[in-house]
This record gives C-alpha cells, structure tokens and sequence, in this order.
C-alpha cells in the first residue's frame, strides 16, 4: 500500500512534489505516467496520436490499479486516471492516502507550457486545462483526504506538510 497518493490537475506539481515527499518519508516515488510510458515504450503523446485516448485510458487503468496495489513509497496519478470508476473505488479504500494539490491556472500555465507532451491540452490549452479541472475537480475534492495548493509554495514546503499531515495518528 502506498504511503502517499498525489493527485491533482496538470501542473499542479504531482511529481516534483512526489519527489520532495518521498526523500522526506526515505521511500521510492513513482509516477504512474512514466509507469504507462515504460510499460507501452513510448511518449503518453505518442500513445495519444498513434493509438488512441481509450486504448491510453485502459492501459492507464491497468498502470494504476496495479502500482496502487504494489506501491509501498510516493505514487503519482496521472490527472485523469481519477476518471475511472475504477479507479475512483480504489482510491476510496485508500481515502487516508490520497492528497490533492490544488494550483490555479496562472501557476499551472508555466509549469506545464502547455506543450505537445501534454496530449489534452494542444487545442486551447488554458480553456482546455479550466474545462478538464472543472470536469474533475468535484472528484479530485471527493476522493482527498487532504488538500494543498502548490500556488507560489517551493514543492519541498508542499511535501514537509504532507508528511506532517501523514505522520498523525
């Protein structure tokens, strides 16, 4: 079981924070993207492009359900693998584990520079980021046991207050 579950919208800092938490906590992280991308040999843009968003959102039900159930450090879910019911159900077992950081879009539009790698957010990227975090954001505040902005906060202030958070009884 994970000690820690990052979720949140692009740009939010899942995996720089990850990062952070898991030499705090002296623990692996793993991101569940890079996961996807090992597991498939290519880019999740590639995936995208060449073969689709519903075979990327099986594959990405398959990553996650197993890192979920593997992971003993920092896992990192990609923003919408919170989409899956599946996963949804998974993540209410695990609700103590599961942190969301929460970022505006003027902090979150340089982080993620709206590029190519960011296969949901090519056409109209900021209307394309504010509709995806609408659509989610009622599942992200359902699903989280603790929330925390990233806005103007260094990841290493982030992660000292998850692993406080964490570290209650």
């Amino acid at each position: 079981m994970p000690r820690a579950i990052l979720i949140g919208p692009p740009g939010a800092g899942k995996s720089t924070v990850g990062k952070a938490l898991s030499k705090l906590l002296d623990c692996e992280f793993a991101d569940t993207d890079n996961l996807i991308e090992v597991k498939c040999g290519k880019k999740i843009s590639d995936i995208f492009v060449e073969d689709g968003e519903p075979y990327f959102r099986d594959v990405e039900r398959e990553v996650v359900s197993e890192a979920l159930e593997s992971s003993t450090g920092v896992l990192s879910l990609g923003g919408g693998s919170v989409m899956s019911e599946e996963i949804q159900t998974l993540l209410g077992r695990l609700k103590e584990k599961v942190i969301l950081l929460e970022v505006s879009i003027s902090q979150a539009a340089p982080r993620v520079g709206f590029n190519k790698d960011r296969p949901m957010l090519l056409i109209n990227p900021r209307q394309q980021w504010l509709a995806l975090l609408e659509q989610r954001a009622p599942i992200y505040d359902r699903l989280a046991s603790f929330k925390i902005s990233t806005d103007s906060v260094k990841p290493i202030e982030v992660a000292r207050q998850i692993a406080l958070y964490l570290e209650k009884p």
